[in-house]
């Protein structure tokens, strides 16, 4: 049995990540199932080429079916060989999420890693299929179901890992229990900021309720630091729109640099469950990824295991730690 994690050693920063990290470090992934959601572009992208490159089979967590066939081909192209599957999945839909589950179920009888990487960015106020405030529901509330609901397959391999992808902007974040849903009050920004502090909040929770059952799954967190992808432009106005890429042309990383702390969380052998991986320079916005530490809100235990108790109750979904070995 792994030791039982104190939740005040969750984020520890102490851990040794080698400077100068490239996915040239990568090991071996021959033999290994990898989920990988929002892999149509962007950071998901670059994730799931190089986990091919490595040689595990990739499942392509998409909502559009036909991007993500475009992007297989263009995967496949860069990776002969590499094994690969694209599924339709809408973060936005628990209908879609069990849907998912329901055929991944059906194919694979394992995954070795799920890769939490989808998101929305301060959109409009606009709300999910189940009716949650869109960026909470889709970053936080979607990935919590998914996570849940494919828990016996992650508990049926060998060293399972989660990755779930967070952001700078938690640290601006606070989880309001008591309008989580920006009903009274909606600010964009703010949103964001609070789904990807639920991102951290979660990955912390799901490590220490892993740790404490005995089960195997080292739950991580990563952010890219500041890199251009869709994310910032999709769902904005035509003046934010253009800032936003000024900003991206000048100051940002591209995609390839902005998914190496995803990455290195996803693929480094030995790295413990409970880190937050992340830029190592300029306030961890670029710079090769290292271990880095989140604003204490996201070590927050009982805002964590509260907003725990929010989501199963949301999404109906309930983390069976066991699931596998009774299957067993």
């Amino acid at each position: 049995m792994p030791p039982v994690h104190d939740r005040g050693q969750l984020f520890d920063a102490t851990h040794d990540i080698p400077a100068g990290w490239t996915t040239d470090r990568i090991p071996s992934l021959t033999g290994r199932v990898a989920l990988v959601t929002g892999a149509n572009s962007g950071i998901g992208l670059v994730t799931a080429r190089e986990l091919a490159r490595a040689g595990a089979d990739v499942v392509l967590a998409v909502r559009d079916t036909a991007k993500g066939a475009t992007v297989a081909a263009e995967i496949a192209a860069a990776a002969p060989g590499a094994r690969l599957e694209v599924g339709e999945l809408d973060l936005a839909d628990l209908a879609s999420v069990r849907s998912f589950v329901t055929r991944f179920a059906r194919e694979h009888d394992r995954v070795d890693l799920l890769v939490n990487n989808a998101g929305v960015m301060a959109p409009p106020r606009r709300t999910t299929a189940d009716g949650f405030e869109l960026q909470i529901g889709t970053n936080h509330l979607g990935h919590f179901a998914l996570t849940g609901l494919i828990l016996p397959a992650l508990l049926a391999a060998p060293a399972p890992r989660v990755v779930t992808v967070s952001s700078t902007f938690h640290a601006f974040g606070r989880i309001d229990l008591d309008d989580l849903h920006a009903e009274r009050r909606y600010r964009r920004y703010g949103a964001y900021a609070q789904s990807k502090l639920a991102n951290l909040l979660f990955t912390a929770e799901l490590q220490h309720r892993a740790a404490v059952a005995g089960a195997g799954i080292h739950s991580c967190a990563a952010h890219p630091g500041y890199a251009a992808t869709n994310l910032q432009l999709a769902g904005q106005g035509p003046v934010t729109r253009a800032v936003m890429a000024v900003s991206n042309a000048l100051f940002a990383v591209g995609p390839q640099a902005g998914a190496l702390p995803t990455l290195c969380a996803a693929t480094l052998p030995d790295l413990p469950g409970g880190v937050f991986v992340g830029p190592r320079r300029l306030g961890g916005y670029r710079g090769g990824p290292g271990v880095v530490r989140p604003h204490r809100r996201a070590a927050d235990a009982r805002i964590a295991a509260r907003l725990w108790e929010v989501s199963e109750a949301a999404t109906g979904v309930r983390y069976d730690f066991t699931a596998d070995r009774q299957r067993a």
